[in-house]
């Protein structure tokens, strides 16, 4: 888990028109992290967080526009906007041993909470990860 720090860290990169956003949320994140103290084995599953969110905006959200990560001692939230209002829903059922589908649940089992927002002419999804 992360150390204690100081209180009210954030970090934005934009993402808008980016060639492999995902590898670049990816890379940004791991440098925040680290900036923070996090330790290895616990910002894995922060990486695989924001690579979700990535992918979801940029295969169903048009294209991702900015990945936000706000870190506090007591939690972090991720947040990513995207062009397409409608709200994230989570595919029924998904088959295990089918690629894809699988991204929303893995969000809902990893973060302590998670949703979404209108804004800009598309959305904003966030989730929360406790810090400690």
């Amino acid at each position: 888990m992360p150390q204690r720090g100081s209180p009210g860290r954030a970090r934005v990169l934009l993402l808008e028109g980016a060639a492999d956003p995902v590898s670049r949320s990816r890379d940004f994140a791991r440098r925040a992290l680290a900036s923070w103290k996090w330790l290895p084995e616990a910002a894995e599953d922060v990486l695989l967080l924001v690579s979700e969110l990535v992918s979801n905006a940029s295969l169903h959200g048009g294209g991702a526009g900015t990945l936000l990560m706000h870190w506090t001692p007591e939690r972090l939230r991720i947040e990513v906007t995207d062009g397409n209002p409608a709200p994230p829903v989570r595919a029924r059922a998904a088959d295990p041993g089918r690629p894809g589908g699988h991204g929303l649940l893995i969000v809902d089992r990893l973060s302590r909470s998670w949703g979404s927002h209108p804004g800009n002419g598309g959305k904003c999804v966030w989730l929360e990860v406790s810090s400690g």
